[in-house]
Order: C-alpha cells, then sequence, then structure tokens
C-alpha cells in the first residue's frame, strides 16, 4: 500500500504537510479526519494514533505522528531539493532550532483566534477579553522576534490562519509582508485555495451556523484546550 497522510485542513500542522508533499509531488491518499466531527476521537482512528491528533502518515506498515516528524521523514525519502531539509549540519541545525521556537511561540499562540473567534462559541463559551487581548500581545511580540531572529535568510515561516480570522498581522510589517507574497508565488495560487480554503472561509460558515456542532466527546477536549489559553 503506498503512503497515505490523515489530515484535516483546518488543522495547521495538516496543512504544512499536505503543503510540503503536493509542492515535491509527494503521491499520497489523502484520508480526511474531520475534527469537529470528532473522527479524531473514534475508535477507528484511535488505533491508529492513540494520541487522537492529526495529521498521521501511513507507509505501509510504518505509522508516524507529529508534523516535524512527518515533514523530516518525508524530506528524506523522497529526496527533496536541499533547501527544505539541508544536508548540511549547520543549515539542518537552524531548521531545528526554528521548529523548537515554533512550537511555543507560533502554535501555541496563533492558534489562539480560531478559538477565540470561532470554536469557543461553537460550543457555547467565550473567552476572557483579558486573554484575548493578552493572546493579541503576544502575537505581535512573537512576529517582532520572527523578523529579527528567523527572517535574516529569507526562509519561508509562520501561517495565514489568524488573517483568516480578521486579525492584520502584515500591517507595518514589510518583511512579513514579502514573505507572504513570496510564499504564495511560490506555491501558487491553486494549492494556496486548496490549502486554506477551509481556514479562509470558517469565519463565514460559523456566521451563518454553518458548522457542525461538536459531538459531547470532543466538546470536552475543546473545553481542556480552552482552559489552557493563558
Amino acid at each position: 500500500m503506498g503512503l497515505e497522510l490523515y489530515l484535516d485542513l483546518l488543522s495547521q500542522p495538516c496543512r504544512a504537510v499536505y503543503v510540503f508533499a503536493k509542492k515535491n509531488g509527494i503521491s499520497f491518499q489523502l484520508n480526511t479526519v474531520d475534527l469537529l466531527k470528532g473522527q479524531h476521537v473514534s475508535e477507528q482512528f484511535l488505533q491508529l494514533n492513540c494520541q487522537r491528533k492529526v495529521p498521521v502518515l501511513k507507509d505501509g506498515n510504518f505509522v508516524l505522528t507529529e508534523s516535524s516528524a512527518i515533514l523530516m521523514y518525508l524530506s528524506s525519502k523522497y529526496q527533496v531539493a536541499d533547501h527544505w531539509y539541508p544536508a548540511d549540519l549547520q543549515a539542518r541545525a537552524r531548521v531545528h532550532e526554528y521548529l523548537g521556537w515554533h512550537t511555543d511561540n507560533v502554535r501555541g499562540i496563533f492558534g489562539v483566534p480560531l478559538w477565540t473567534k470561532v470554536l469557543g462559541p461553537l460550543i457555547g463559551t467565550q473567552i476572557p477579553e483579558e486573554k484575548v487581548e493578552r493572546n493579541r500581545k503576544n502575537m505581535f511580540e512573537s512576529l517582532q522576534r520572527l523578523e529579527e531572529k528567523f527572517f535574516g535568510n529569507g526562509t519561508f515561516l509562520t501561517g495565514h490562519q489568524p488573517v483568516a480570522l480578521g486579525c492584520n498581522l502584515f500591517e507595518g510589517r514589510p518583511q512579513l509582508t514579502a514573505w507572504r507574497v513570496r510564499v504564495e508565488e511560490f506555491l501558487g495560487a491553486d494549492l494556496c485555495q486548496q490549502a486554506l480554503g477551509r481556514i479562509l472561509s470558517i469565519r463565514e460558515q460559523a456566521a451563518k451556523n454553518a458548522l457542525p456542532v461538536p459531538y459531547p466527546e470532543v466538546q470536552s477536549r475543546m473545553m481542556l484546550r480552552i482552559a489552557r489559553i493563558p
């Protein structure tokens, strides 16, 4: 059996894996795991990933979780262009350095607007305004560190998710604006739409009450995630 990817493109790590595979011409079977419908907490998915999270890669009998590990695996197996995952030890260490920083300073912060603007209200929970404001400040502090530390080499970093939720991260930030243009030109309009279509339309769907109400088990997991917002 060929390569399989279990993804929900609502998830930023899933989008990263999807875009990487598509851009590098890696053939895979896409198995959509709808998070809002609770497909990640099903018994069937539990057999694949006991942590009940996406993305998941399945390559024959080999199963791998965590987006960073999946991206490294794909880079090595399919021998993609060196700029994705450099062979040079120090250049590769810079990739690992950013990925380590990304977890706490991007993933943990920039995903919060989705919870405050869409997912919390979907299950009848409002995030306290002081948390929303604190997260907004944390985002802009992280953007400052991102530009100072990691943009010197012109690499492709961060994501569009907060923009889709009404947070203008690009205003007054020419480096970040130039990064966005580079990424969109590099990926092309079709792939951008494939990867970003779901997240870019989620506010509109929420406004129209078109999103499914999560199952009770999913709601309890969502409440735990909301409680962890600092």
